[in-house]
């Protein structure tokens, strides 16, 4: 009982810290997105627990605890630490760590860590992804473990560095005391619950919680068959940086009698000379989100289960351990979304009820990051990532494909743009957002429709900057079921015409203008002619499918209901369709 009493107890903690981030918060990418995470670990950097937090973000947390402790010989109460070094254990420059180790009665026993994506680092164009940057010269401002606190006061000089160079800087500047509040507020609460409880119960609940996480991590290993399997995706092209793309393969082996399984990326190319190579934390993270995606959700998330996923990587591999000063900015998204993929979908060749199916790709033209000024706030900057259109979810069996799941690495964990909010904060219209018809890939278990937009300017020129992956690679289906559809992405001229835009790209859009989008869509499970043909109905009547892609594809027949506005299935054509030879 006590173990689970003290599990809730960390948990809450991390919720208090989350809410504080929430409350205190200026930027709409972490306020109203939540593009950001909280986590707590041991001193010697082994996760305790998350809470909600994106997938990415705390599955290596550890990597950057750790850099911390080893590039400094002094930690001390009071300190804290800004860590968005992709060479020392982040995950990317636009992720910036706040990290405060926790003493108890002198004694050092925690870290805090509050990681949040900040809308803007200083990078020569106003934007954190830099598919083009092909070295970190070329990308915003890193911090490669500085200290930025001691005896709990800011050190004013850091603090100059960083709005000095960033745009919008009261807002970074905001975001940052947000963090700090949010770790000093864990730090106060795990000094409570040391107070309360004793060290001695505080660190044999710890041993205990990992012991725990490690058995059902075992336990849901042996519930699978042994073998190795191999599954390889492909991310678009990038002109001038991977002009056939990059192909991503991960080798996953399970070994029941161990409880281990082990995923093995190293066999892919080398860095690229651009941005979306991946840093060691997210190819690690990677590794573990395909896997967990694949086990019992119960499962503790911690340094217990974590240890039964082993993960292999390689020096200078674009989906490994990248060498200084190779570009890293996108590596939270695009290639990483892949990697993660790759993982999981490997899961699907053992068959059915295994695996999952491939989810779309990001980031259309509805994730972009705007920028400019506000003529109607004092012509004051402004830049931002938007979050209203997310890519849809991948089926698995049993399940259809979730809505907002947006991409691999966030699992549905982001939020999804108020509409109302965004036109308040800039100067912007969202003309349209909805699910697109015929987007998802079809199978006993439907993929996700993709959303499609249009959003312009009210007032000025809009910077808008986006990096879209699945223009042309669109999400596979698995065991028969179906690929998605492709993202796209369209600018909207004066005259009323469309022309398209390229997949990696930076506009300027002005208010007789518009972008338009549509997202990826999420890939198919399982035959689709096996589906419940209700199920089909009810798509066509969502406005999801059409009415001829869903008799052509499911073999579903379909007729005009009694109120003459919906479709109902015709029972006896369908059975006939089934039967018949394909």
């Amino acid at each position: 009982m006590l173990l689970s009493v003290l599990a809730s107890r960390f948990e809450a903690i991390m919720r208090e810290m989350t809410n504080t981030i929430i409350k205190a918060s200026r930027s709409a990418i972490i306020k109203n997105g939540r593009d950001f995470s909280v986590g707590l670990l041991t001193f010697d950097h082994r996760l305790i627990s998350v809470e909600d937090g994106l997938p990415i973000h705390i599955t290596a947390l550890e990597l950057s605890t750790g850099a911390v402790a080893r590039g400094f010989d002094d930690v001390k109460e009071g300190d804290a630490f800004f860590n968005n070094c992709p060479f020392m254990g982040a995950t990317h420059h636009a992720d910036l760590d706040v990290i405060v180790p926790v003493y108890c009665d002198g004694e050092p026993m925690f870290w805090a860590l509050a990681r949040c994506h900040h809308a803007d680092m200083g990078a020569p164009l106003p934007t954190t992804y830099l598919p083009f940057a092909a070295t970190i010269q070329e990308e915003g401002l890193h911090f490669p473990c500085v200290r930025v606190q001691e005896n709990s006061k800011d050190k004013k000089d850091i603090l100059r560095i960083a709005t000095m160079k960033i745009r919008a800087s009261h807002l970074w500047l905001g975001d940052y005391k947000a963090q700090v509040g949010a770790c000093r507020v864990g730090e106060r609460r795990l000094k409570e619950l040391v107070a309360k409880y004793g060290k001695v119960s505080i660190k044999t609940f710890i041993e205990e919680w990992m012991e725990y996480g490690k058995r059902r991590a075992i336990a849901a290993i042996r519930a699978l068959p042994a073998g190795t399997y191999t599954y390889e995706t492909r991310h678009d092209s990038v002109p001038g940086v991977a002009d056939d793309g990059v192909p991503v393969r991960a080798i996953v082996t399970i070994d029941p009698e161990e409880g281990l399984i082990t995923v093995d990326a190293r066999d892919n190319i080398d860095c690229v000379p651009g941005g979306i190579n991946l840093s060691e934390a997210t190819a690690t993270g990677s590794c573990r989100i395909g896997v967990y995606v694949n086990l019992d959700p119960e499962i503790p998330h911690n340094h217990g289960s974590a240890s039964r996923i082993r993960v292999l990587l390689r020096d200078g591999c674009v989906v490994g351990r990248p060498q200084h000063p190779v570009g890293t900015s996108v590596a939270t998204t695009n290639v990483n979304d892949r990697l993660i993929t790759a993982v999981q979908c490997a899961f699907a060749r053992i068959g059915a009820p295994f695996g999952i199916a491939e989810g779309g790709a990001m980031m259309a033209a509805g994730m972009a990051v705007i920028s400019g000024t506000d003529p109607l706030r004092d012509n004051r900057a402004y830049v931002n990532q938007i979050f209203i259109g997310y890519s849809g979810g991948p089926a698995l069996h049993g399940y259809d494909g979730w809505l907002t799941y947006n991409d691999a690495d966030t699992s549905g964990m982001l939020k999804l743009d108020s509409i109302e909010i965004d036109e308040s904060m800039f100067p912007m219209l969202v003309e349209a957002r909805h699910a697109a018809i015929d987007s998802f890939g079809p199978g006993q278990w439907d993929g996700a429709p993709a959303m499609t937009g249009v959003y312009r300017p009210t007032h000025g020129e809009m910077s808008v900057i986006y990096c879209s992956d699945g223009d042309h690679t669109p999400a596979r289906g698995v065991l028969g079921g179906h690929d998605a559809a492709c993202s796209r992405n369209a600018k909207r001229l004066a005259d009323g015409s469309w022309v398209a835009l390229p997949s990696f790209h930076r506009e300027a859009c002005r208010p007789d203008e518009a972008i338009g989008f549509r997202s990826g869509g999420g890939a198919g499970y399982g035959d689709p002619t096996r589906r419940d043909p209700e199920r089909v109905a009810a798509a066509v009547n969502r406005g999801w499918i059409s009415r001829e892609r869903a008799e052509q594809i499911y073999r579903v027949a379909l007729e005009s209901a009694a109120n003459g506005y919906e479709v109902v299935v015709a029972r006896a054509r369908t059975a006939a369709l089934r039967a018949a030879p394909r």
